[in-house]
C-alpha cells in the first residue's frame, strides 16, 4: 500500500517509462468503462434509452470544450513551465489566475444553457420524439455540472503533469468511471436515467478530489484572485485555436447524433458503444504515448535544443505504430469476441452484437491515425503552432460530416454498394443496419487527419524532422508483423472452435484469448528474429522496478 501510495507523488522523467506507467493505470480505468458500458447495455440494450443517455452528452461535452479556452493542458504546461523558470511563486500565481477566470466564465454559461436546453435539444436531435426529446433536456441538465468539475480537474491535471506526476493523473478517470458504476448500479434504479446523470456527476467529483493531495504536495495550490491580463491574454491567444479545434471534435458528434436519430431507434447506441471499444487502444497507448512525451517536447523547445525534439517525436511514433497496428488487426479478427465478451448480457441482444461488432470493425481501421494525431497535435503546440491543428481540424469535420451524410445515404439507396459493404461485415441479413455508414465516416476523418497533420508537421519542420521520418523499414516491419498476429489469430479461431463451446461467456472469452495469444506470440518471435529496437525497448522498461528506483529531484530543481 505505501509503494502504490509513492506511486501518487512520484515524478516520472523517462517518457517510457512515463508512458507505461500510463498505459497500465489507463488499462485499469478502462477496464471500468467497459465494465460501465457493459452494466449499461445489459439494463437498456442498444436502444431508445441509450440513445437518450448519449445524446445527453453533447451540450455538455460541448461546453467541456470551450472550458478548454483556460484549462487545456497543451497550453497550460509551456505556460507553467516557463513561470516556474523565473520562481514558484509566479508559477502559482499564474494558476490562480487561470481558475479565478475560468471559474466566471463556465458558471454563468452554465445558468444560460440550463434554461435553454428546451429550445436547443430539438436542433440536434431531430428524430426523437417528443417524450425522449424531455428526457434528453432533463439529462442534459444535470450533466451541465460535468463541465464545471472536470474543467477545475483538468487544471490540477496540468500542473501535476507539468510536474511529472502521470500516476495520479491516470487514477483520476479510474474514480470517473467508478462514480458512473455506481450510478447504475444505485442510482438508477431509484431514479431511471436521471440516476445516470448523477453517477456522472459524481464520477467528475471524484476525477478532481483524487488529484488533490498530489498538488497539495506539489506546492502549487492555487487562490481565488485575479491575475495579470498580460497572463490571461497569452493563455486566450494560444488556446482558441486548440479549443476551436475541440469545439469542432464535438460539433462533429452533434452533427452524427442528428443523423443518428434519424435512423432506426438504438443507431446512435451502436455507434458510442463501439466508438467506446475502440477508444480503448487509443487510450491505453495513443493517449498515454502523447501526454507523457508533451511536457517533455515542451521543455526542450523552451530549452531550443531542437534536434532531441525531433529525436523525441520519431521515437513516440516508432512506438506508438509498435503498439496500435497489431491492436488494430486483432479488434478487426476478434471484434464478435471483444463485444459478446464486453456486452453480450441481459437486454443487449444478437443483433446488437452483430451490429456492433461490424461497426467496431470499420472504427478499427482508424486506430493507429488517431493515436498518431494525438501526438501530432501535441507536437504542434510544443512548438507553438497552434494554426495547423486547427485548419486540418476544419478540415476533417468538413470530411466527417459530409462522409457520415454520403455513407449513410449510399447504404439507404444504392444496393450495390450496400450489399457488397455488408457482405464484407457479415451483416447482410441484419436489419438497420445503415448505421454502419456512421464509423465508416469517422474512421476516414481519421486518416485523412492524420495524414495532414504528419505533411504539415514535416514540412513546418523542415530537413531536420524529415530525415528522421524515413520509416519505411520500420513501418514493413511492423507491416508484417500486424498480418502475421492477423492470419494465425484468424487460423486459431478456426481450429479451437469445435474444442470450445462459444455459447458461453467463458467459451467465447478463451476462444478470443487463445487466439489473441497465438497471433501475438508470433509477432513478438518475428519482430524478435529481426532485432526489433521497439520490442528491446520494451523488454527494458518492463524490467524496471518503478517502486525501487529513488525519487528524482522535483521539476523545479532540475530546472
Amino acid at each position: 500500500m505505501r509503494r502504490l501510495l509513492e506511486l501518487f507523488h512520484r515524478e516520472f522523467r523517462d517518457v517510457r517509462e512515463a508512458a507505461f506507467l500510463l498505459a497500465a493505470a489507463t488499462i485499469v480505468s478502462n477496464l471500468l468503462a467497459l465494465l460501465r458500458d457493459r452494466l449499461l447495455a445489459s439494463r437498456f440494450g442498444a436502444g431508445p434509452e441509450l440513445d437518450v443517455y448519449y445524446a445527453a452528452f453533447r451540450i455538455p461535452d460541448l461546453l467541456y470544450a470551450f472550458s478548454l479556452f483556460f484549462v487545456a493542458s497543451t497550453v497550460i504546461i509551456p505556460f507553467f513551465l516557463e513561470r516556474l523558470t523565473e520562481s514558484e511563486e509566479k508559477a502559482r500565481e499564474f494558476v490562480s489566475a487561470i481558475l479565478f477566470a475560468f471559474f466566471i466564465s463556465i458558471v454563468p454559461l452554465i445558468i444560460i444553457l440550463y434554461v435553454s436546453m428546451p429550445y436547443i435539444a430539438p436542433y440536434y436531435i431531430p428524430g426523437f420524439d417528443a417524450g425522449s426529446t424531455e428526457e434528453v433536456v432533463r439529462l442534459a441538465r444535470i450533466l451541465l455540472l460535468s463541465p464545471l468539475l472536470l474543467g477545475l480537474s483538468g487544471l490540477v491535471s496540468s500542473v501535476l503533469q507539468a510536474c511529472r506526476k502521470f500516476f495520479v493523473y491516470a487514477a483520476s478517470f479510474l474514480f470517473y468511471n467508478a462514480g458512473i458504476i455506481v450510478g447504475i448500479l444505485v442510482f438508477v434504479p431509484r431514479w431511471g436515467l436521471r440516476g445516470l446523470g448523477w453517477g456522472v456527476v459524481l464520477g467528475a467529483c471524484l476525477h478532481l478530489l483524487i488529484q488533490m493531495p498530489s498538488l497539495v504536495r506539489s506546492g502549487f495550490v492555487p487562490s481565488f484572485a485575479f491575475g495579470r491580463l498580460s497572463d490571461l491574454a497569452q493563455v486566450f491567444r494560444k488556446s482558441f485555436p486548440r479549443t476551436l479545434g475541440l469545439t469542432l471534435t464535438q460539433f462533429t458528434f452533434l452533427a452524427i447524433t442528428a443523423l443518428a436519430s434519424t435512423l432506426s431507434p438504438g443507431s446512435l447506441a451502436i455507434f458510442q458503444l463501439s466508438f467506446n471499444l475502440q477508444a480503448v487502444p487509443f487510450m491505453v497507448i495513443g493517449l498515454s504515448y502523447s501526454v507523457a512525451a508533451f511536457p517533455t517536447m515542451a521543455e526542450l523547445i523552451v530549452k531550443k535544443e531542437r534536434d532531441v525534439f525531433y529525436e523525441h517525436v520519431i521515437s513516440s511514433v516508432r512506438h506508438i505504430i509498435f503498439w496500435t497496428l497489431p491492436a488494430a488487426v486483432l479488434f478487426l479478427v476478434l471484434r464478435a469476441h471483444v463485444v459478446r465478451v464486453v456486452l453480450g448480457a441481459g437486454e443487449f441482444g444478437w443483433a446488437d452484437t452483430r451490429l456492433v461488432a461490424a461497426s467496431l470493425a470499420v472504427f478499427s481501421l482508424g486506430i493507429v491515425a488517431q493515436s498518431l494525431s494525438a501526438l501530432y497535435v501535441r507536437a504542434f503546440y510544443a512548438i507553438g503552432n497552434v494554426r495547423i491543428p486547427v485548419f486540418v481540424n476544419m478540415g476533417t469535420f468538413a470530411v466527417t460530416i459530409l462522409g457520415a451524410y454520403v455513407f449513410v445515404e449510399a447504404l439507404l439507396e444504392m444496393p450495390l454498394a450496400r450489399d457488397l459493404f455488408f457482405q464484407i461485415l457479415r451483416v447482410s441479413d441484419v436489419p438497420n443496419a445503415s448505421v454502419l455508414g456512421l464509423p465508416l465516416a469517422f474512421s476516414v476523418g481519421a486518416l485523412v487527419n492524420v495524414l495532414l497533420l504528419g505533411y504539415y508537421l514535416r514540412r513546418v519542420e523542415g530537413k531536420g524532422i524529415y530525415r528522421s521520418w524515413r520509416l519505411s523499414p520500420f513501418l514493413g516491419e511492423m507491416g508484417c508483423a500486424s498480418a502475421l498476429v492477423g492470419v494465425v489469430s484468424y487460423g486459431v479461431l478456426q481450429l479451437t472452435s469445435p474444442m470450445l463451446n462459444t455459447n458461453t461467456f467463458w467459451g467465447i472469452f478463451l476462444h478470443g484469448l487463445i487466439a489473441g495469444i497465438c497471433g501475438l506470440g508470433v509477432g513478438v518471435l518475428f519482430l524478435h528474429f529481426l532485432g526489433n529496437k521497439e520490442l528491446m525497448d520494451v523488454r527494458s522498461v518492463l524490467g524496471r522496478k518503478f517502486w525501487r528506483k529513488d525519487v528524482v529531484a522535483s521539476l523545479s530543481e532540475q530546472l
